[in-house]
């Protein structure tokens, strides 16, 4: 079976605008899937889009959503009704904040929990059950190694990425034997405009335009090859060998010994950003 016959003909990615998720959208559409693309900035969708049409040839759509909202799945199951689902990347929801909880609004937290954890629960009940009938298909959630262990500054971020990784694990273990990959994605620092922009604005990068790598940090690139490369290879694969190891090392610790360690890893980097 053809990657497109096995994941296709359409696949949504949340999250579309830049990084991993356009990237990922672009490798989806080399293998021939026609995609709908979700972020909340429509001019930036756009352009991705016209970018894989003329790559490409494919089918592209664009929904301008804000995923953190209440009405967020029920949007995205309108526009996208008569559609053949085989493959749903949900890559929104990092921290631009790197903040203590106590510190910021109640309402940001609550947004925050919405777009990572209601939504994409939502979409994967919306889409699933199709994939399941066709015995094919794919659900990635992306999460980050922040989800393992609490550390300060990414209160609710962590959380939430705790959910998406217990709750992708859950899933792969009811549907991976009824030919429907599910996937949980974990992500370390990974080199993207958001990390860019918000190592800018806390004064840790003088130029977040500048195309030198991060340090210590894997490219969408890097990330988005891993993914595909390990669709089946579910429940869970943490990218690049950097944070294999480092979860195998925390895994070695006491939980207050990893979270101790994981506060310091995480003391000069942008939050939960990816």
């Amino acid at each position: 079976m053809s990657f497109r016959d096995r994941y296709g003909p359409w696949a949504i990615i949340a999250g579309a605008s830049e990084g991993v998720g356009a990237v990922y959208a672009r490798a989806m559409a080399e293998r021939g899937l026609h995609l709908v693309l979700l972020a909340r900035r429509r001019e930036a969708l756009e352009e991705v889009a016209e970018d894989i049409r003329t790559a490409t040839g494919v089918h592209v759509r664009v929904l301008a959503v804000d995923l953190s909202r209440q009405d967020a799945t029920t949007t995205i199951v309108t526009a996208t009704a008569g559609l053949e689902v085989g493959m749903v990347l949900y890559c929104a929801g990092a921290d631009p904040n790197f903040a203590r909880f106590l510190t910021e609004p109640l309402d940001t937290a609550l947004a925050m929990v919405q777009r990572n954890c209601v939504t994409p629960m939502r979409l994967c009940h919306h889409f699933a059950p199709a994939m399941v009938e066709r015995g094919r298909g794919a659900l990635v959630v992306i999460t980050s190694v922040a989800g393992l262990y609490g550390a300060p500054n990414m209160v609710t971020y962590s959380a939430t990425k705790a959910f998406d990784l217990v709750m992708a694990e859950a899933l792969w273990s009811e549907l991976h034997g009824q030919g429907v990959d599910v996937l949980a994605l974990m992500l370390g620092t990974t080199d993207t405009p958001a990390l860019r922009r918000a190592l800018a604005e806390r004064g840790a990068l003088d130029n977040p335009t500048a195309t030198t790598p991060l340090e210590g940090a894997a490219t969408p690139e890097e990330v988005v090859a891993e993914a595909i490369a390990n669709l089946s290879n579910g429940p869970t694969w943490i990218v690049g060998d950097r944070l294999r190891e480092f979860t195998r090392r925390l895994a070695l610790k006491t939980r207050g010994e990893a979270i101790g360690v994981l506060a310091r890893h995480r003391g000069d980097a942008a939050g939960g950003q990816r």
